[in-house]
């Protein structure tokens, strides 16, 4: 998970928002990591990100399995076009290192790793990258 963290912030223009006790965010997203596009280093207001890191089960998204320790899950806004290409037959959601539709948002274009390990590290990075240019596009289309 640290590993993914840390390659994102490398990304050019990257913000990374990991919620602690004491912020402004809600109990349940502590020790999550929201992914934007914000190279003044401010959250933007009306954009969502585009890519997560999850360590427990949310209401209504409790298909992966996450509150066992050491169980977390990557969730990354790759467009819907993007999933019939990337994704194989449906598998289990709460299967480990396994390009998988995400469970809630699936059909929203998005797609989730439960632990990514070997088999699927360097496709997370590779999507998690295209998905930044993706939002770093938006960004200048909205600037001009």
């Amino acid at each position: 998970m640290e590993q993914i963290i840390a390659t994102v912030r490398g990304f050019d223009g990257a913000l990374v928002v990991v919620p602690e006790p004491g912020g402004d965010f809600p109990e349940i997203a502590w020790g999550d990591a929201f992914f934007y596009y914000a190279p003044d280093g401010q959250a933007p207001r009306n954009t969502q990100p585009y890519g997560t890191v999850v360590t427990k089960d949310y209401p209504g998204d409790t298909a992966s399995e996450l509150d066992p320790p050491g169980r977390w899950r990557v969730n990354v806004h790759v467009g819907r076009t993007a999933l019939p290409e990337l994704l194989g037959e449906w598998h289990d959601p709460a299967a480990a290192d396994v390009l998988l539709p995400h469970p809630v948002y699936g059909t929203l274009g998005w797609i989730c790793v439960v632990n990514p390990g070997a088999r699927t590290t360097g496709t997370v990075v590779r999507l998690l990258r295209a998905a930044h240019e993706a939002a770093r596009a938006r960004a200048a289309r909205r600037r001009s």
